[in-house]
């Protein structure tokens, strides 16, 4: 039977087939099977896709995930886990910020410090869960608050400009190679060296494999474990750095969720949670597959709602035809061995297939569904908002469609989710797409800017949309002025207070233009009013949830409030909630974004104002410039969309 199975994977020269090889390849790696077939599924669905510009934009999306995930593979591979790389990231990178720029510390030793952090904090890890006794989940669970606490401790929550000199790590070499590429490249080389080659690498896969028989073995189990997670944190060190440089400054808020997408680029590259297995091609793989998926999507003008549901279907069913592939390797000898291996071997081949046929249909099918297709004019104009999680910028969003689909026009509008990575990504997506020009509503303001510098090279003018863009040019800002609603919300709230109170404030996501500006609009707009004071300023992240419990918590720890201003109406909703009774009667709540929600509060009399951006407004004009600055006409530098008071004697004007 050896004999023939030879001789069937062979040519007549006694070299492997070619397509026999090539198929041996793709059914033995599950990971690759589903990169080359969406590969290919996304070239077929869009002609943007595969393009020298396009295909090196992926590969600077998928860098920093992919450099987080190299980290984390030693920890998978010893039966760990690492849920503090993405805090670990942004505390690395705030760290070499502000000792280069604030503390005048030279930006050799800055960067030796950030890595020193990385490192420091892999060992507290290490230290946790080998000498506590905590499970790796709990230990890095704490890190990951603790990481993220101290990035905006030290940041105040603002951004830090990067220092020039390690911003070069963002840039490409010769115009076209991108530098974060490189350095994802020279990672993935040291983490294979490392796996395959020392003596940490092989007593991670004996730890893994079996703790108690490696630690008899002769193994130093604890210490091992000191010099694995260090590593993890040494990595999501420099990867903090290279995402830091992408957006020539660091962010006390960057990398938020980076640490699940790095534990899904290793298990998708075929790691075992279980440990003992994993490598570092397969967590290259499975990082390029997280960032071929982003990339097409956004391509393909797909439901940014939907796209994650696309990526959840696809990334289970990549693991999932690995899974087969494992229990029919395990399978494999015994059926061998009782001389049935031939149609057994088949069968298992046939059942991979069927696999890897389902992983196409799911992707073809789920993007031709869920992708309007071509428009019949060719101005295609690309969206990018900070966040659709938020009342305010889904009203935006609709206003901008709105007007889109009354002018023509083919408009794309892409979630950033909060993260302005994320957003960079969007960006280089939309200027390879060859769309005509760009509105953007920026996560951060200086953040943006190295994404739409791209966009002016390649003329593709850009909007922005409710705040400005730092160290770039835009065609055309449309705001609502955030400062000068804080001062009319200030004036307000005072006025309704009789000009004396005791008063608190609940604020946005630290570290965002929009808590900034508000913030210090009210914070200059009470100058007026010296007999108001303020007792507590907690954030609540512009969120309905957290604002109903820190404003519960406020209550407790203070007596006689009679005021409240919240940075959006969303936070001030879930202050009224607290209230309860007191809304409206004892304590006045003033919002801020004139939402629906908002505006049916005020109505009802519990909120007692809020500062009305309207916002659909803003989408609709923003969309207007677009047009114009594509079509080559010119716009105002400025165009201001009035903030109004809404209280209850206007709110019928508004609703």
């Amino acid at each position: 039977m050896a004999t023939d199975t030879l001789k069937n994977d062979r040519g007549a020269s006694g070299a492997p087939a070619g397509g026999s090889a090539l198929r041996r390849i793709l059914l033995d790696n599950g990971a690759l099977t589903a990169l080359v077939v969406l590969l290919v599924a996304m070239s077929l669905l869009s002609g943007d896709f595969l393009t020298t510009q396009n295909l090196l934009n992926v590969g600077v999306q998928a860098a920093v995930t992919a450099i987080l995930a190299f980290g984390v593979t030693f920890v998978i591979v010893s039966a760990g886990i690492d849920l503090s790389v993405g805090s670990v990231a942004a505390l690395s990178a705030t760290v070499l910020a502000w000792t280069a720029t604030s503390e005048g510390v030279p930006v050799w030793l800055a960067v030796v410090l950030a890595v020193a952090t990385g490192a420091a904090c892999g060992l507290v890890n290490g230290a946790l869960v080998s000498y506590g006794k905590l499970p790796p989940f709990i230990a890095t669970l704490a890190m990951l608050s603790i990481g993220r606490g101290l990035s905006l401790v030290i940041s105040q929550g603002s951004p830090i400009a990067f220092p020039d000199s390690v911003s070069g790590l963002g840039d490409t070499l010769g115009g076209w190679l991108p530098v974060p590429v490189l350095v994802m490249i020279a990672m993935g080389l040291l983490t294979a060296l490392i796996l395959g080659r020392t003596y940490i690498g092989r007593s991670m896969y004996a730890i893994g494999g079996n703790e108690e028989a490696a630690r008899l073995s002769g193994l130093r189990v604890k210490r091992q474990k000191l010099v694995i997670y260090a590593l993890s944190g040494l990595f999501a060190a420099v990867a903090g750095v290279v995402l830091a440089s992408r957006l020539a400054s660091a962010q006390p808020q960057a990398a938020q969720g980076y640490e699940l997408d790095a534990i899904a680029a290793v298990v998708i590259g075929g790691a075992s949670l279980a440990g003992g297995v994993g490598k570092a091609s397969g967590t290259l793989i499975g990082a390029l597959i997280l960032a071929v998926l982003r990339n097409g999507l956004n391509l393909l003008s797909v439901s940014a709602f939907w796209q994650q549901v696309v990526i959840g279907v696809v990334i289970a069913l990549a693991v999932l035809l690995d899974t087969l592939r494992r229990r029919a390797g395990a399978t494999g000898g015994g059926a061998a061995a009782a001389g049935t291996g031939s149609s057994g071997g088949k069968k298992k081949s046939a059942a991979k297939f069927a696999v890897a046929a389902a992983i196409v249909a799911a992707v073809v099918g789920a993007v031709s569904l869920l992708n309007p297709g071509p428009s019949s004019t060719n101005t295609k104009i690309g969206m990018s908002l900070s966040t659709l999680n938020n009342p305010f910028f889904v009203q935006m969003k609709e206003g901008a469609q709105a007007e889109a689909e009354a002018a023509g026009i083919d408009l794309t509008v892409t979630d950033a989710q909060n993260d302005a990575s994320q957003q960079a990504n969007q960006l280089q997506n939309f200027t390879s797409s060859g769309v005509k020009s760009v509105i953007v509503n920026p996560v951060d303001s200086d953040a943006v800017g190295p994404a739409v510098r791209g966009a002016n090279k390649a003329d593709i003018p850009v909007i922005a949309a409710d705040r400005g863009v730092n160290k770039a040019e835009t065609a055309a800002l449309v705001a609502s002025d955030n400062v000068a609603g804080g001062k009319l919300a200030a004036k307000t709230l005072a006025e309704r207070l009789g000009g004396k109170g005791s008063i608190v404030i609940l604020q946005g996501t630290a570290g965002t233009s929009a808590s900034r500006e508000r913030g210090a609009g009210f914070a200059e707009g009470l100058k007026d009013y010296p007999g108001i004071k303020v007792l507590a300023k907690q954030p609540a992240d512009f969120d309905r949830t957290k604002g109903l419990d820190v404003m519960t918590n406020l209550l407790q720890a203070n007596s006689g409030i009679n005021g409240v201003f919240a940075e959006n109406d969303e936070m001030a909703l879930g202050a009224v909630k607290a209230l309860g009774s007191k809304a409206g009667s004892s304590v006045s709540v003033v919002g801020f974004d004139g939402t629906p929600d908002g505006l049916k509060a005020v109505e009802a009399g519990t909120l007692y104002a809020s500062i009305a951006q309207q916002p659909a407004e803003l989408g609709k004009i923003a969309v207007q410039n677009a047009v114009l600055a594509a079509q080559g006409k010119s716009v105002e530098s400025m165009v201001k969309v009035p903030v109004k008071v809404v209280t209850r004697e206007n709110v019928a004007d508004f609703s």
